[in-house]
């Protein structure tokens, strides 16, 4: 409470999957719109680059929520998209240029190649 925080600091509800979906890739390009990484697999202190990391070894972060894969009527724990195509959210998004951030995505190939994480995985 406070002056300070109350007027600073807004709670949002995430009502769907697609505020959900947006609300993570914004706080993902983070460093990349302010220039402190190149990538989103660059950037320190993310959970998308936890997640690539535990990826490429073929697990899920067990200290983030898990991608469950597409919605449907059983729906098991987890977030409601599937994380290849997280990925391809996160670099499409970061790719665009804005005139109010100083950073973007500038290389030149799509993350999944960049990364190059079995389909398995």
């Amino acid at each position: 409470t406070g002056r300070f925080w109350e007027g600073r600091f807004k709670s949002q509800a995430l009502l769907d999957e697609a505020a959900l979906a947006a609300c993570l890739a914004y706080v993902d390009l983070n460093p990349v719109r302010a220039k402190m990484a190149e990538t989103p697999e660059e950037s320190d202190h993310t959970s998308i680059k936890k997640r690539i990391e535990t990826a490429k070894a073929g697990k899920q972060p067990k200290s983030l929520m898990r991608f469950a894969g597409n919605p449907r009527k059983h729906m098991p724990k987890g977030l409601p998209f599937e994380f290849k195509y997280y990925l391809e959210l996160v670099d499409l998004t970061g790719r665009c240029i804005r005139e109010d951030k100083r950073g973007f995505i500038t290389d030149a190939q799509p993350i999944l190649t960049r990364l190059n994480i079995q389909p398995d995985n």
